[in-house]
């Protein structure tokens, strides 16, 4: 027993203590040069660069300055000034309102008087016809005689007519056979005129098939003429007048010469 604990091995030594360390050896912060200051409520901070001190700046209201700080020189105002119209600009703009105000009165007067007036288109009626002769010198050439009566009548009750520049015109199968001009004439309202238009045909060319239509209609004596026209009417109320142009279109069927009538008539205008 006492044999075994001589044996055993020493215990180890203990740590050693660990270096002491110097507080002058530790890094210290650099101390600072400004400490920071508080900063109030009321004020803002504006940095300009990234090294340079804080600048404390007293916070103001843009929109409220008092004269010292209007009087700043770094202080820039806007001042807007009032500039003065033109007078060209004045004199056009009186001038499109003047000319719109007339416009407007004109179109005014114009409507009371086309609704107080109510103008109507003058009729134009062949109530009467004497085919004389039709005849034919050669195959192709055809002489003939007719006189219709033209009524001409102005159905408006408040305004005046004058028929100007008239030219009737009679074809057969669309060839023009013969013209007439009527003198101009002035018809009052509800007026009737009829004017008797005399149709001669000397030496007139027509094709073969036309010829050989216009002889057959004689041989069974019932002949078809068209009688067209055109004139210029003027109608007018006082001082206030305009005019249009009229053309009137008839049909008409007659008898064989030399004693031919009327059978049918029909007639229509446009403008």
């Amino acid at each position: 027993m006492q044999m075994q604990m001589q044996m055993l091995p020493p215990p180890p030594p203990p740590p050693p203590p660990p270096p002491s360390v110097d507080s002058e050896s530790l890094p210290h912060d650099p101390p600072q040069k400004n400490p920071p200051r508080a900063v109030s409520l009321d004020q803002v901070v504006i940095s300009k660069l990234e090294k340079s001190p804080l600048i404390l700046a007293p916070y103001r209201s843009t929109t409220l300055l008092n004269s010292s700080e209007k009087s700043r020189p770094g202080l820039l105002l806007l001042q807007t000034r009032s500039q003065r119209t033109n007078p060209l600009v004045w004199c056009a703009a009186i001038l499109c309102l003047l000319f719109s105000l007339s416009l407007i009165l004109f179109g005014i007067s114009t409507l009371i008087i086309f609704l107080s007036v109510r103008p109507r288109c003058p009729s134009f009626e062949i109530p009467a016809v004497n085919l004389n002769s039709v005849y034919f010198d050669s195959p192709e050439y055809f002489n003939g005689d007719m006189i219709f009566l033209a009524n001409f009548s102005n159905p408006n009750r408040k305004l005046d007519l004058r028929f100007e520049s008239l030219e009737i015109g009679l074809y057969f199968s669309d060839r023009l056979v013969a013209t007439q001009v009527v003198q101009p004439f002035v018809l009052k309202p509800g007026e009737k005129s009829l004017d008797s238009v005399h149709f001669l045909s000397s030496l007139v060319y027509l094709p073969d098939q036309i010829s050989l239509k216009l002889q057959k209609q004689v041989q069974e004596n019932r002949v078809s003429y068209d009688v067209r026209g055109s004139f210029r009417v003027k109608a007018s109320l006082g001082i206030f007048h305009y005019s249009y142009w009229l053309h009137p279109r008839c049909r008409l069927d007659m008898t064989g010469p030399p004693t031919g009538v009327l059978i049918t008539s029909s007639c229509r205008r446009k403008r």
